[in-house]
């Protein structure tokens, strides 16, 4: 049996097993499609969740998903994972040419990729653009094109908090481009087209549906995607606990079921007040002295070839205005390249030269400060 039969072979009997217990933990609806041909889906993204819910309206199309390069260091398992499904490896927080090149490989021998081009899952329920290049990509592989938006995802599963919420989740397809009608179009006519059909904003589709997304400590971990408190101006001072989101300040907001904070002032979503903390840290609005926040205990690691780690030190992470530092080992922002999140307790780091780190943290620290300091100057 060559490997492409194998991987067909184990998305159906995957797909057989894993079916009944998706649509249930997550309470899904989904529309399939079979599109003839090799075809690129590509879905918005929220959760991690986001590959098996959408390969649930796929039952006789088997696809290829580009994975963050962090899901290939575990060992065994990963050895296991690339045997049975072969996901495509992209390197966060770098330039991503061999993933471009082994998704064109793929499209062009008549498989089918899935790819999530916004990059990263979002963390305050609204999609985030695309990469640039994606209708690059998109027209040059010759395939059909299949975009795909899943409602209540994050609220069932947001990627800063812990377990799955009971509410109500649907995916379907939005719409089919053929290889004719991509050829007809501009990469960039592509990529903004990707835009309008993937975009989701989970609190206005709650406003108008006000679904209740039920579960235990629905706060926890919330200082994970929120960094500054508006009522101190302090970093790290946030606390999830329970369903509630509290400072030391006297800051004491509850999250609801259906995802708003009570009361509604300064913010009535985790989405404003998202955009209200990346302004104050762009403008310098924000209790600070030398130190411009810090975390606890980090562990940095050099990643190797092949997916190996080397662990280099342990100690606090520390934002100056013009570096970053843990432990003994500083990263000038202007020699850093790029930097990306995984999940919310690993934050990449490509340098200008090409060598790649990861700092880890327990759950709980915000590394999106850090992204987002790097970010503003960028």
């Amino acid at each position: 049996m060559d490997k492409y039969t194998r991987h067909v072979k184990t998305w159906r009997l995957l797909y057989r097993l894993l079916h009944g217990f998706i649509e249930h933990k997550f309470n899904l609806s989904h529309e399939d499609i079979c599109p003839e041909g090799p075809c690129i889906v590509i879905p918005n993204h929220v959760s991690e969740w986001d590959p098996l819910l959408v390969a649930m309206s796929f039952p006789e199309k088997q696809m290829y998903f580009v994975a963050s390069e962090h899901l290939f260091r575990k060992g065994p398992v990963s050895r296991l994972l690339c045997w049975l499904v072969a996901p495509i490896a992209r390197k966060k927080a770098s330039m991503g040419t061999d993933t471009v090149k082994a998704c064109l490989r793929e499209l062009r021998a008549g498989h089918s990729v899935c790819l999530f081009a916004e990059g990263e899952a979002c963390w305050a329920g609204v999609s985030g653009k695309v990469f640039p290049a994606t209708g690059k990509l998109v027209r040059a592989s010759g395939a059909s094109l299949v975009t795909y938006r899943l409602q209540g995802g994050y609220l069932s599963d947001p990627r800063w908090g812990r377990g799955i919420r009971r509410g109500r989740t649907h995916g379907a397809p939005v719409r089919v481009y053929s290889p004719e009608e991509l050829r007809a179009m501009s990469p960039e006519e592509i990529t903004a087209a990707i835009d309008r059909d993937i975009y989701e904003d989970a609190w206005q589709r709650q406003r108008e549906e006000k679904i209740e997304f039920r579960g235990k400590n629905t706060a926890e971990f919330m200082e994970s995607a929120l960094f500054l408190c508006p009522k101190c101006g302090r970093t790290g001072s946030l606390k999830g606990r329970g369903r509630r989101l509290q400072c030391a300040c006297g800051l004491d907001l509850e999250f609801t079921a259906e995802g708003f904070f009570r009361p509604a002032r300064p913010f009535e979503t985790l989405a404003d007040w998202d955009r209200w903390q990346h302004e104050a840290l762009r403008r310098g609005d924000f209790v600070h002295g030398e130190e411009l926040f810090s975390d606890g205990e980090a562990a940095l690691s050099k990643i190797r070839p092949e997916h190996r780690e080397e662990l280099i030190c342990r100690g606090r992470l520390i934002q100056y205005d013009d570096r970053l530092v843990c432990g003994g080992e500083r990263f000038p922002l202007s020699d850093i390249a790029g930097m990306a999140l995984v999940q919310s307790t690993v934050l990449l780091v490509q340098k200008r030269d090409g060598e790649y780190y990861q700092l880890r943290v327990k759950r709980g620290v915000c590394l999106r400060k850090y992204l987002a300091y790097w970010e503003k100057g960028d």
